[in-house]
């Protein structure tokens, strides 16, 4: 009996998954993993070189802003996906804060239908949380599509957001599976509004102050244990949320970005103005180290790049005028493989944070790993190739990195997407296929 060919293999590259790194080819059948090994002897449709590349498990980037619907002029589910793929990402959480709302079941299923075969990469779609929803989450969380629930502590307004400990509550007895949070003390960013100054964003990281983020963090730690809910707190931007969030790791999970871990507050607002205003800020370098530490001493599971993009246009208004936000999904992979290469993260966690850990903590069926039976979702990398980050490679709608100008050792050559290869060589090479991401917690219907 003949053995069906492989629909594709990959080379000669170097495997980085569970067992380590292995000089291995990657055979791939129907869109999944079919054999890892020695395969120079196997049929195959189609055979790529990944002489001198890693091969890794498909980078998923679960915390992005792609504004459809509403504000599509900013970002859609087309630009901002065809930006993940070309920068390596396989598939990606979008949060709920669009224009309608994602919260309910009709918003879902329309964020869904939006994406099904247009988005680039695979997907699934948070459900904001509110006052308002609170008695269907528990439905809502199990939805073909759902993340998960999102809350906003802080930093949001009307219906999104539930500053009180009583609303969070309430959602935090109904649901299952892990809730996510944007961590800022809503009461205390009331109270400390007159600490912007105008036309300064250097401003932003006083008033929004560490001291907002350790109280809602400390809060929501109180209502995990208090509910016995499992909780993951978004974007930390401080060293001092790190030893609080090390004690409590059996409920608590932790987001970083590269942004928090990359630049300098006491330098970066001079440079680059609003361009670098985020929620939670860019602090000093004393923070960012913090949270390498944190990371370092595994306290941190995974990374997201809270890509939240707006028109230059926008962000050319005044401080405190500005909308806070940046690019981040197109430059997540090369700006942590450049880390990677001055030794400050090893290879191994960096797919721990971009593959396993999501896996790990959210319930991702089939994907997080290089492993037969796995979808064939995989980010191929260069670490030896320098290139300089520009605005003219950014493939968001907006057009702009707060990386522009930055020369970077490591980059990601090839994205494929459940055995499709969707970029190759910097080229989008296939149509979007991408389809929603699926979910342990979701496999079975609604009782």
């Amino acid at each position: 009996m003949t053995e069906t060919p492989f629909d594709l293999v990959l080379t000669g590259g170097t495997v980085v998954n569970h067992d380590g790194e292995t000089r291995a080819d990657l055979g791939i059948r129907a869109g999944r993993v079919a054999a890892i090994g020695d395969l120079s002897r196997a049929q195959a449709v189609e055979t790529r070189d990944c002489t001198g590349l890693h091969l890794l498990p498909g980078v998923i980037d679960s915390q992005v802003h792609f504004r459809e619907p509403g504000l599509d002029h900013k970002e859609d589910l087309e630009s901002g996906s065809r930006a993940a793929v070309m920068g390596g990402v396989t598939a990606v959480f979008e949060m709920p804060n669009t224009n309608p709302l994602t919260t309910s079941a009709a918003a879902l299923a329309d964020k869904v239908g939006r994406a099904h075969h247009r988005m680039h990469c695979d997907f699934a779609f948070w459900v904001g949380g509110t006052h308002e929803n609170a008695d269907q989450v528990a439905d809502l969380e199990r939805l073909p599509g759902a993340a998960g629930i999102k809350i906003f502590v802080g930093s949001s307004t009307g219906a999104l957001l539930v500053e009180d400990d009583a609303g969070v509550r309430e959602i935090l007895k109904r649901i299952r599976r892990r809730a996510a949070f944007h961590s800022e003390d809503e009461p205390m960013l009331r109270e400390r509004k007159d600490l912007r100054i105008s036309g300064d964003p250097s401003s932003h990281p006083v008033w929004r102050s560490p001291e907002v983020a350790v109280k809602a963090t400390r809060r929501l730690i109180a209502l995990a244990r208090e509910t016995g809910a499992r909780i993951h707190i978004l974007h930390i931007s401080t060293a001092d949320e790190m030893p609080i969030l090390g004690e409590a790791k059996d409920l608590v999970s932790v987001e970083v970005t590269p942004h928090h871990l990359t630049l300098d507050g006491s330098e970066a607002y001079a440079r680059l103005g609003t361009l670098v205003q985020m929620n939670p800020p860019v602090r000093d370098a004393a923070h960012r180290d913090g949270i390498w530490r944190g990371l370092t001493q595994g306290i941190a599971d995974v990374l997201g790049s809270d890509h939240a993009p707006h028109t230059l246009e926008e962000k050319a208004k005044p401080y405190p005028d500005s909308p806070s936000g940046m690019t981040g999904v197109q430059t997540l992979v090369p700006i942590m493989l450049d880390h990677v290469a001055a030794g400050r993260l090893s290879l191994a966690r960096f797919v721990d944070l971009t593959s396993a850990g999501p896996k790990r903590l959210f319930g991702i069926a089939r994907k997080g790993r290089l492993a037969v039976g796995y979808d064939a979702d995989v980010t191929v990398v260069d670490l030896k190739r320098r290139e300089k980050i520009r605005n003219d490679w950014i493939a968001s709608k907006c057009g702009w990195t707060p990386y522009d100008g930055v020369t970077v050792t490591g980059w990601p050559v090839g994205t494929l997407v459940r055995g499709i290869p969707v970029v190759w060589q910097d080229e989008l090479v296939t149509p979007s296929r991408g389809e929603a991401v699926v979910f342990e917690e979701a496999l079975h219907p609604l009782s």
